[in-house]
């Protein structure tokens, strides 16, 4: 199922929602004029900046088991604390492809001016920032010893849709639903994200079930998604709202 908009009526202009919005393509673009200049160039940046799961025992413990690739690519066993807790907030902004970023930026696009009128501006970012912190770490969990770079909005995202789940269950969504024929049907909220948190989670369990490698970890970051989400809906419930005389909760 695939979200094309939603009905859910908001008083206030998202500005942070918009600056987001902006600031992931913006540094989409410098990626790609990255990679014009070489793989190479781009690899490095994606590296330093992205989460690499292996870097937490090396950084912990400074021992253990080090991929040679990641330690050709750093060029040293050592880590520093700094190069390892960064990425956990640079990654959010860096997508691996246009469709990558596309997704990511058209669900933002649907659920994040709600969540942000809820808030206000300054909680909402704070909901965001942590929601792709609490993301990052889950995936991390769950792949500690891999050396592949995660990187993507969708943790921070995934604890909008888990706002926006807790907020407005019963708010309508217009929803593609490509089954046996392509077909368009307004669906309430709940049941698309629902729908949505579900599938992640089975898949980070399949997943983490199919590992056989400890070096195992690229794909889909599930476990990020189902971190962001979770993230969410407990700080939803946390977060005081923005005081007006109008409220919409979608029932």
């Amino acid at each position: 199922m695939i979200p094309l908009k939603d009905d859910a009526p908001r008083i206030s202009t998202p500005y942070i929602n918009y600056f987001l919005l902006a600031l992931n393509i913006l540094v989409f673009l410098f990626e790609v004029a990255v990679g014009h200049s070489g793989q190479r160039d781009l690899d490095r940046l994606i590296y330093q900046f992205g989460v690499v799961p292996v870097r937490v025992p090396i950084i912990l413990f400074n021992r253990g088991y080090v991929p040679f690739d990641l330690v050709q690519q750093m060029g040293t066993r050592f880590v520093p604390v700094m190069e390892g807790i960064l990425p956990i907030f640079t990654s959010m902004f860096l997508h691996g492809s246009w469709l990558h970023l596309i997704a990511n930026m058209w669900a933002l696009w649907i659920f994040g001016d709600n969540v942000e009128d809820h808030l206000g501006h300054f909680l909402y970012l704070v909901l965001y920032l942590t929601s792709g912190v609490a993301g990052n770490l889950l995936h991390t969990a769950f792949n500690l010893y891999s050396p592949v770079p995660a990187v993507g909005a969708s943790g921070a995202i995934a604890g909008v849709m888990g706002a926006y789940f807790v907020l407005y269950p019963g708010a309508r969504v217009l929803t593609w639903v490509p089954f046996f024929f392509v077909f368009f049907v307004w669906l309430p909220a709940w049941i698309v994200l629902g729908y949505w948190f579900i599938a992640q989670f089975l898949s980070g369990a399949a997943t983490a079930i199919a590992s056989t490698s400890r070096t195992m970890g690229g794909g889909i970051a599930f476990w990020a998604h189902v971190g962001g989400f979770i993230a969410g809906i407990t700080l939803i419930k946390l977060l005081p709202s923005r005081p007006r005389r109008y409220r919409y909760y979608g029932y």
